[in-house]
């Protein structure tokens, strides 16, 4: 697939050009590698009217034939799954076995969530009455994915919300729209038309999709910021929403652990996709025990670590996705500099084309400086020392966001103990960011509504519904 290749939006089964396209990036190169269709709004108006008129179908039709829907869309996934990694990483930035990883994880969690049941209940079945408590579908569900993992965070929404018999209008991030685009081409004869529609396209249209009157439900993916304008915008038609928002993960390590063991999986839980991921851990508080052994440890493996284009062989970390947030991550870094915190490694940029940010770690900030206190959502960590548990406590938990957050501990029972402590809506104990389609995933505070997977995400694309029999006889 090369840069002139046509790349075209899913609207009512057709695949639809728009009248004027917009660049999509190689964030290595800054070369142009795609164009992408920009929607007009008569475009995302025939793509909520494809769903809408495809909904009564569709949430009529049998769950086991739904489920055998989103089980082949997995399966197209992973026939194509060379052409889709090359297609990530080019857009991305992601290593090519990271993008590998991503479309298999896609397919599993297509898998995942077509395993799942919606809940029926019975409440009360005696002589006079029947009452039961079902789950009905909501409608026309409009899905924002994010451009750290393009095509994971869309079947993350995608799987569930037609599993549950709604349909759906998916809106990939303009940073990354040729891997959703491609995807809803690969899979457009797997499903009825309008079941699903992938529209494209730049600022303006993820605000036309929210405040949209047919969109009955908002499942978003991305910054906090955002969050709050999405949840606004749906505010005026009282459109159901999920938020998956900012997080601004405290890891918390205890003086007991295997220092050297434990330091590679301590780097990859902050920096794996290069630090873009809403859970990586962005605050690592360590036991003054172990602080200088550990921060070591952590810089010495981090200059093992290869850091380029994504596509060449033995890339381990790419560049940052995009210049916007290139130069967010940069100013953090100059901040830092500017008020005389010690940067241990890193700390500049890479010569050259592409957005590349090398290795940054930053050695025990004060807990109010930036690098502390706000998202950085890049390869910049810093490491805090603590010398009580009560200490690490109160300063992770101080924060406005609750994603996400970790415990490193030798004994299972302490780390339990910090674990229900910890004011975050996951918290892994001796691992990081292990996710699954069968576990709930969402965040307190300002890290958003609603949760994601598991049957509790199913659910929220449902509506409860109760219904009341007076039996006959008793008539």
């Amino acid at each position: 697939m090369n840069d002139t290749y046509a790349f075209k939006m899913l609207i009512g089964g057709q695949l639809v050009s728009a009248p004027s396209t917009f660049a999509v990036v190689n964030p290595a190169s800054e070369t142009v590698i795609g164009r992408a269709p920009e929607a007009e709004r008569a475009d995302l108006d025939a793509a909520v009217a494809a769903a809408r008129g495809a909904f009564p179908a569709w949430s009529r039709r049998p769950i086991d034939e739904r489920r055998a829907v989103i089980i082949a869309m997995a399966d197209r996934l992973i026939e194509h799954i060379d052409e889709l990694k090359r297609l990530l990483t080019s857009e991305q930035g992601k290593p090519h076995a990271d993008a590998e990883r991503e479309v298999m994880g896609a397919a599993a969690w297509l898998k995942g969530a077509a395993s799942l049941e919606l809940p029926r209940e019975v409440l009360q079945d005696g002589p006079e009455r029947r009452v039961e408590t079902l789950r009905v579908p909501l409608g026309v569900v409009g899905a924002i994915s994010p451009w750290n993992f393009p095509l994971v965070l869309a079947v993350l929404k995608v799987g569930p919300a037609l599993l549950a018999g709604n349909t759906l209008v998916l809106k990939p991030s303009p940073f990354t729209p040729l891997a959703t685009l491609r995807m809803g081409e690969l899979v457009a004869d797997l499903l009825p038309p309008g079941v699903m529609n992938v529209v494209t396209g730049t600022d303006r249209l993820g605000p036309w999709l929210t405040a949209h009157p047919g969109i009955d439900k908002v499942s978003f993916t991305g910054s906090t910021a955002t969050g709050r304008r999405v949840m606004e915008s749906a505010s005026h038609s009282l459109k159901r929403v999920t938020l998956e928002l900012g997080g601004n993960d405290a890891a918390i390590v205890m003086p007991d652990v295997d220092v050297d063991k434990i330091a590679p999986d301590l780097f990859w839980a902050a920096f794996r996709n290069n630090g873009q991921f809403c859970i990586a851990t962005k605050r690592m508080y360590v036991h003054a025990d172990i602080y200088d052994r550990l921060r070591d440890a952590i810089i010495a493996y981090a200059r093992t670590v290869k850091v380029g284009d994504g596509a060449r062989q033995g890339t381990q970390l790419g560049p940052v996705n995009n210049r916007a947030q290139f130069e967010r991550v940069k100013d953090l870094i100059a901040d830092s500099a500017a008020q005389g915190h010690r940067i241990v490694l890193g700390g500049d940029t890479i010569e050259g084309p592409g957005f590349f940010i090398p290795v940054t770690i930053i050695d025990n900030p004060p807990e109010d400086s930036r690098i502390v206190q706000e998202e950085q959502f890049g390869p910049v960590l810093p490491l805090l020392k603590f010398d009580t548990l009560e200490e690490a406590l109160t300063r992770a938990n101080a924060s406005e966001y609750g994603l996400g957050g970790s415990v490193w501990s030798a004994d299972d029972a302490v780390a339990q103990q910090i674990a229900e402590q910890l004011s975050s809506g996951t918290v892994w104990v001796n691992e990081a960011q292990v996710l699954s389609p069968l576990v709930p995933f969402g965040g307190m505070r300002q890290s958003g509504l609603g949760v994601e997977s598991g049957r509790e995400g199913l659910m929220e694309y449902t509506a409860s519904k109760t219904i009341s029999v007076r039996k006959a006889a008793a008539a």
